[in-house]
């Protein structure tokens, strides 16, 4: 029967989509509410909804590997004897993916004695027997062996894109075969690192193909050693034993005991309430509602870890989740002028209230505020309506301005920075202690997620009414608060504030356990004005120059458009790497070992380019072209788009809960990725202007902040004498690791130190050097042990870092911000190198966050007292801006290098360059 007689079978192998579902979220893994890494369930969750929905089988199974010993154990105890251990959250994953799969009503296969692939191949063959079509769903490329023109691997694609499928002339084009059997002889002969199958020494696949090419199988190549020539042949006699043995544990064997019963692999309807159930516990909200399961909790998440020393996951119990229907509540309406002066009268007599503000949008230059609602007891909120009319709503304003006003009144909120921005629309300053819950989160779990949906479910067990609930989802129909009818949106507002308050009070214990108390009073909490200050400043932005400028950058890009075509000898499209990739692999064959994508292109992306641009000017012709075309798309043109129409200023919004190290990141623009690096980059800054003709612009940098923390934190006498003594650091640590006088330090042996200097915060490794400066790996290793023999104290403290962070789960910076670290002690390399390289990073590049933090907190304090005109309007990592009143100039320049210069002393001298003028680009 045909496959469209829905004869028509998938085989899933379960370990090879659960490692590749884990390792492709492994810089950003999921994470749910209790701490449970999802990754792994995600993937294979995903990838089976894939299957089903777009190859509709009528019949499927997945096969598991058994822990058991097999068959090829006994032969070679070798085998596999290499492989890491299964990463722990890898581990803890594979009890719910059973339960995953069972609930998608798919049967589990496994046979003891024999791997997954060993039994989806004797099924595979069985079901061709029978008239089926069978696909192998698999990333390995082993079960190449048993395509036929029945059976297909079916590999998985990347990022949700479309899956690879490969039938006999794939595999015959992929190894360069004529028969999908010596795909073994080639595994026998390259052998396979990933399962310790020897092969025969200095055999790799591209010599393994031209063997079974000429000779067509291992025996005939045994059979003609005659015809072999040199080492080849010296290593394939001595080694026969052994490249035997090793076809013989590539085979995968077709006759397990096991019958193919193709009734009980029937696809069955899903198992719809155990799917929710589980689908709940884990938070995959999407797929609940994807899948039609019922309604879902209003949670999902994205998050990279939990607090060091939690318990064992287990599954929670099913205790339902209260909500604003279940729990006893006292939500009051205030409409009058009476009722607000009761409010007020109330609020003055508290030591802390909370506040929250519903607006029209999320643009603080324009939004207009539709109510307030604020509590000061548990269970109970008070919601302030104003009119659409704009002085109508001021006049209520003007009523609450000593409210908000009052220094000696804590006020709560749950993103403050956005409601403090709202209220300065209205001339209302908030002062007075701030208590953020959701920095207080990110201070206590860095790693996680901070929205007060989350936040509610995980501390109070409270599902809260959620915002599409009253204006809709994303989208051209959905409505502002202004159109919530008064009851409903009473009801959500006081609920925000009501809730918000209980999680401060959940939370405030924990920034005491957490040892943070200090950093969230002294720093997060006094930085949120000072942040606020300067998004409503913003930036101008000269438009006219960015368009005269789009216009240079198009001729550019055409121009190099031709070079590039000239160069390749033909037309193409140019941005198209499809077509790019032949050009230079085939035609001018700059790399003749180029990898190829899943899809079978050439690979060109950036640092595949950037590896061969010595070989062909071609390349960096290309790496030009590209780099231009996202600096017009991405700011030239974008840029002006975004400038506000009321305030004629383009204004950012910092992220102060982002990143786990402490640093700053900066959204709708992100200023802080305007390029720097590249002349055309630099002449984007010349768009960034001073406010008119009475302002200039000016800019203070910290100099090589990172590598002077790194020195302090290590107390390098080398490092610490080099910098004290304002010497060139790059220029000596080139001659220390050159053995060569500072004065025959050439500019190469310059940019080799900077590039080691700045790598080794960040843990590069031999492989990631020589990659980076384009240098053979044995010269980027010498470079770094070089390195460490002559600052012997840098190597002490990575390891005093690593040893910490496994004996005490986290590491901190020098104000006592902490980064967790729950991977530290993980049996897998892979996982426990990432976080050993966070380990000695975060205390450095958290503590520069640190600081910059502290300078800039102090400068707007002293701004504030100074009565200055002068505002500070950017941050951009190590670098301020302000917008300086001219006749200022000289007061602020002073004041900003003493702030920044003298905020800490960490035992080496921070140094700071700064310069006015009239752009940004001149003035940095």
């Amino acid at each position: 029967m045909s496959e469209s007689g829905q004869q028509k079978l998938f085989l899933l192998d379960a370990f090879a989509l659960i490692y590749r579902s884990y390792f492709a979220f492994i810089r950003n893994p999921r994470f749910n509410s209790k701490g449970l890494n999802t990754s792994a369930m995600l993937g294979v969750t995903n990838t089976i909804i894939q299957v089903l929905e777009k190859e509709n089988p009528h019949y499927i199974g997945v096969v598991f590997d058994v822990s058991a010993p097999t068959f090829r154990h006994e032969m070679f105890k070798e085998y596999k004897a290499h492989r890491e251990e299964m990463p722990e959250d890898l581990r803890k994953s594979i009890p719910y993916i059973r339960k995953i799969i069972e609930a998608f009503n798919i049967p589990i296969i496994e046979k003891a004695g024999f791997e997954a692939d060993d039994v989806i191949g004797t099924l595979a063959k069985k079901a061709e027997k029978e008239g089926f079509t069978t696909y192998m769903m698999t990333p390995d490329k082993d079960y190449a062996q048993l395509v036929s023109d029945n059976i297909f691997m079916f590999k998985p694609g990347k990022a949700g894109g479309d899956a690879e499928i490969w039938g006999l002339p794939e595999v015959q084009e992929s190894f360069g075969i004529e028969t999908a059997e010596q795909v073994i002889d080639i595994l026998g002969l390259m052998g396979d690192s990933a399962d310790n199958i020897p092969g025969c020494p200095g055999v790799g696949p591209k010599s393994a193909q031209k063997l079974i090419a000429e000779f067509g199988s291992i025996d005939g190549i045994y059979q003609n050693t005659d015809k072999l020539k040199g080492k080849q042949k010296e290593r394939l006699i001595e080694n026969e034993e052994q490249v035997r043995l090793s076809r013989v544990l590539a085979t995968i064997i077709q006759d397990v005991p096991i019958e193919f019963e193709k009734e009980k692999l029937i696809r069955e309807e899903l198992k719809k309430e155990e799917l929710k159930k589980l689908f709940e516990e884990l938070e995959f909200r999407t797929l609940i509602s994807r899948l039609n399961l019922g309604e879902a909790p209003q949670l999902e998440m994205n998050m990279q870890g939990t607090l060091f020393g939690t318990p064992e996951v287990a599954a929670p119990e099913t205790k339902s989740t209260e909500n604003i229907n279940s729990v006893p509540h006292q939500y009051y309406l205030v409409e009058n002028e009476m009722q607000r002066a009761s409010l007020r009268a109330e609020l003055s007599v508290q030591n802390e209230f909370c506040f929250d503000t519903e607006t029209t949008g999320l643009d603080t230059q324009i939004a207009e505020i539709v109510c307030m609602s604020f509590a000061f007891r548990e269970h109970e909120a008070y919601c302030v309506t104003l009119p659409k009319e704009r002085s109508e709503a001021q006049m209520i304003m003007n009523e609450f301005r000593e409210i908000f006003a009052d220094e000696k009144v804590t006020k709560i909120g749950q993103n403050l920075k956005y409601d403090i921005e709202i209220l300065s629309n209205y001339n209302i300053p908030v002062k007075g202690p701030l208590y953020d819950t959701m920095i207080a989160h990110y201070l206590i779990q860095p790693d996680m997620k901070h929205g007060l949906d989350l936040l509610c479910l995980q501390y109070l067990n409270y599902e809260k009414v959620p915002t599409e609930n009253l204006i809709g989802k994303k989208g051209k129909n959905q409505i502002t608060m202004r159109s919530v009818p008064t009851e409903k949106l009473m009801d959500y507002a006081c609920e925000d504030a009501d809730l918000t308050l209980q999680l401060k009070n959940a939370l405030d214990p924990e920034l005491d356990k957490a040892e943070v108390r200090e950093l969230f009073e002294t720093m997060e909490m006094p930085l949120i004005p000072v942040l606020a200050s300067m998004e409503n400043a913003g930036v101008k932005l000269n438009s006219e120059e960015l368009n005269a400028y789009a216009v240079v950058l198009r001729q550019q890009i055409i121009q190099l458009e031709k070079e590039i075509i000239e160069l390749a000898g033909e037309e193409f499209n140019v941005s198209s790497p499809k077509q790019l990739g032949p050009i230079l692999f085939e035609k001018l064959q700059l790399d003749n070992k180029a990898k190829k994508t899943k899809t079978k292109q050439y690979s060109t992306a950036e640092e595949v380019l950037i590896r061969l641009v010595d070989r062909h000017p071609i390349v960096q012709k290309v790496l030009d072209f590209r780099g231009l075309k996202k600096l017009l798309s991405t700011y030239v043109e974008a840029l002006p788009l975004l400038v506000n129409p009321k305030t004629g200023k383009i204004h950012t919004s910092y992220n102060q809960a982002i990143a786990a190290t402490g640093r700053l990141s900066s959204v709708n623009p992100n200023l802080q990725n305007i390029p720097i690096r590249t002349e055309n980059g630099r002449e984007l800054r010349k768009a960034f202007i001073p406010s008119d003709d009475e302002h200039t612009f000016f800019s203070a940098d910290y100099s090589q902040i990172e590598l002077r923390i790194m020195a302090a934190l290590s107390e390098d006498e080398e490092m610490l004498r080099a910098f004290n003594e304002n010497k060139d650091i790059h220029a000596i640590t080139a001659s220390k690791i050159y053995q060569v006088p500072l004065s025959e330090v050439d500019s190469d042996m310059r940019r080799k130190a900077k590039t080691a200097n700045f790598g080794i915060i960040y843990g590069i490794s031999a492989f990631g050097l020589s990659q980076r400066l384009n240098i053979p790996r044995t010269e980027a290793k010498e470079l770094i042990d070089g390195y460490f023999d002559n600052f012997p104290k840098i190597k002490q403290f990575m390891d005093k870092q690593i040893e910490l962070a496994r004996n005490q789960g986290y590491v901190q910076t020098i104000k006592g911000r902490k980064r967790y670290l729950n991977d530290i002690n993980s049996a897998n390399a892979v996982v426990r190198g990432m976080a050993e390289r966070n380990a000695i990073n975060a205390p450095i590049q958290g503590s520069a966050a640190d600081i910059i933090k502290l300078a800039m907190i102090n400068i707007h304090r002293k701004m504030e007292e100074q009565n200055l005109k002068s505002k500070m309007i950017l941050q951009v990592h190590d670098e301020l801006n302000f917008d300086v009143y001219k006749p200022e100039l000289e007061q602020v320049q002073k004041l900003v290098k003493t702030e920044m210069e003298q905020v800490v002393n960490i035992g080496v001298q921070l140094t700071v360059e700064s310069n006015a003028a009239d752009n940004w680009l001149d003035a940095h």
